[in-house]
């Protein structure tokens, strides 16, 4: 077996392990990536698509962000809709000026592998991790399945950002990290189809028939989504049906009929909310979704995730060049503050705006909280700020 010595072994490349490997390479650290997924599969899973305020200026100060500023769609505000009445929410008018961008995880996926690959830095596709090991140790090991034959890499530090079902969690003994969780009793259909955006800002629906979400990833391209039961399956939705359903949950007395195009993707993904804690077990840290899930209701997800790496790289550069340890030392607790508070607003959003199917008292404290939204400003400005900037407050 072909053994590699390298600084940091990362495992993933979605957004945390590529910007990491990117931001650590601005800093003369040396990186090894390794992805179990093909490069065509990485660069074209559609997933997340809300930028946060902070995170986006993060980006374009990583050098990282060109292509975001000029093609991403920047929204000073969200859309609500209750009982087929259209509420706007100024994100920017309460929350000191400030807008989201809409700017699709693959997208931005797409730049950081350029970037990398610009850079000459290894980064190895259809790489199946077989085994971590030696978390405790200063030599901690990654063994890799690829094309060439099996490889051990080894590193001083391994970097887990390979999602929930990933092999860097599942590799730390077992009670050595606590795993918190939640399901909530639906899921969300979702399509991304060939029909340009019938509006310039998301939609978020309650509607007695389920939720409903109305987003964009391009001037062409419309991202919507349907809450729906956890036992439905994508055999059950036909496109017609699917069409028809949003079409009613969407519509108002005044909004113009949702443009409708060819689907070229769908799914149904179950809510929940996991939290694994703490984000460390010797040498191995985790970040991303390895670390923690959101439902997406909040816009969450990728956010938290490169704020995860906004931490990381700092630290791993202190114990790497200055022998210092005292950020790695930190980084879970100070990591694990901001995921609790996002893990709130997210379950905020999310029991918010999907009606329970069998609890009537949770449905009416529900929609009286999104009523408040409405109703009150200062309610309205605690959302705006927590949707626009929550990773960065």
């Amino acid at each position: 077996m072909k053994s590699v010595r390298t600084q940091v072994v990362i495992i993933g490349a979605g957004p945390a392990g590529l910007l990491l490997g990117h931001l650590l390479g601005l800093n003369g650290v040396d990186t090894v990536i390794v992805e179990t997924r093909s490069l065509d599969y990485v660069q074209h899973r559609v997933r997340a698509g809300v930028i946060e305020y902070g995170i986006a200026n993060f980006l374009e100060e990583s050098g990282v962000g060109s292509r975001m500023r000029a093609e991403g769609l920047v929204h000073h505000g969200i859309e609500f809709r209750l009982d087929g009445v259209s509420h706007r929410i100024a994100l920017s008018e309460l929350y000191e000026g400030r807008a989201i961008t809409v700017y699709g995880q693959q997208e931005v996926v797409k730049d950081l592998i350029t970037a990398r690959v610009a850079n000459g830095a290894p980064l190895h596709f259809d790489a199946t991790v077989t085994s971590v090991s030696g978390h405790t140790t200063t030599t901690p090991s990654v063994v890799v399945t690829t094309s060439d034959g099996e490889i051990e890499i080894i590193g001083d530090y391994v970097i887990g950002c390979d999602g929930s079902h990933g092999v860097s969690s599942a590799s730390v003994p077992s009670g050595a990290l606590g795993r918190y969780d939640r399901v909530y009793p639906f899921s969300w259909l979702g399509i991304l189809a060939e029909a340009p955006p019938a509006t310039e800002e998301l939609i978020y629906c309650r509607h007695p028939q389920g939720f409903a979400l109305y987003s964009m990833r391009s001037p062409v391209l419309s991202r919507l989504y349907l809450g729906v039961s956890p036992e439905e399956t994508l055999e059950s939705w036909s496109d017609e049906r699917i069409w028809e359903e949003l079409t009613t949950r969407l519509a108002t007395d005044r909004a113009a009929s949702i443009a409708q195009g060819p689907i070229i993707e769908r799914g149904i993904t179950p809510m929940r909310s996991v939290v694994v804690a703490p984000m460390r077990y010797g040498r191995l840290f985790l970040a991303g979704d390895a670390a923690h899930i959101v439902p997406p209701t909040g816009a969450k997800g990728m956010n938290l995730a490169l704020a995860d790496v906004r931490l990381l790289a700092p630290a791993l550069v202190a114990s790497l060049h200055d022998h210092d340890e005292r950020l790695l030392d930190s980084y879970s607790d100070e990591s694990l503050r901001r995921v609790w508070r996002a893990e709130e607003f997210s379950t905020y959003m999310t029991q918010m705006l999907h009606p329970h199917p069998s609890d009537e008292f949770e449905n009416g404290v529900q929609s009286a909280r999104l009523r408040q939204v409405i109703d009150s400003e200062d309610t309205a400005r605690a959302l705006a700020r927590n949707y626009v900037n929550l990773s960065s407050l």
